[in-house]
């Protein structure tokens, strides 16, 4: 199967922005629809944004307008671009096939605080 490994997440000042990336160990982004999800502490999984095959892209309404979902199938790598982050974005972020997944991979943490 492919590997999903995520990084790019940190700390950092509501306001500020951050890049996740997504790197797989095959050729996944061409074959399928990709997205990011995030878990914050006590919540559910949610999928907060989307691209298919076609590049079309979707966003959660909480995240609309200040987040990017992107991709390099070339490089099999996915980007999530993340501005104005508030504190609500907290959370564990991962990216999987959408819009349904499974096999997690570790996730990258995001933290929004002053």
């Amino acid at each position: 199967q492919v590997q999903l490994v995520e990084s790019g997440g940190g700390l950092v000042q509501p306001g500020g922005s951050l890049r996740l990336s997504c790197a797989a160990s095959g050729t996944i982004f061409s074959i399928y629809a990709m997205g990011w999800y995030r878990q914050a502490p006590g919540k559910q999984r949610e999928l907060v944004a989307t691209i298919t095959r076609r590049s079309s892209t979707n966003y959660a309404d909480s995240v609309k307008g200040r987040f990017t979902i992107s991709r390099d199938n070339a490089k099999n790598t996915m980007y999530l671009q993340m501005n104005s982050l508030k504190p609500e974005d907290t959370a564990v972020y991962y990216c999987n096939t959408a819009p349904s997944a499974k096999d997690w991979g570790q996730g990258t943490q995001v933290t929004v605080s002053s």
